[in-house]
């Protein structure tokens, strides 16, 4: 499962990449976690806020660090 973690490369969009790791390891999913920096490529999903998460090729979260909650239900 791939999912992208769109942001500048600020505190929060490092979290959100570590947190969604830590999460996945401990429910034994398999994920690849894929960083967008660029910020052509992070307007083209229509964000304007970071940190934000693409699961599936669509946004699912933008603002803020996701829950355990939430990342557990884009794993599911």
């Amino acid at each position: 499962m791939e999912i992208k973690v769109l942001g500048t490369g600020c505190a929060k969009c490092k979290a959100t990449a570590d947190l969604i790791a830590q999460v996945a390891a401990e429910a034994g999913k398999k994920v690849e976690i894929v960083k967008v920096e660029e910020m052509r490529q992070i307007v083209g999903y229509g964000v304007m806020t970071t940190p934000a998460v693409v699961v599936g090729e669509k946004v699912v979260h933008k603002g803020s660090v996701p829950s355990r909650a939430q990342i557990l239900t884009w794993l599911a």
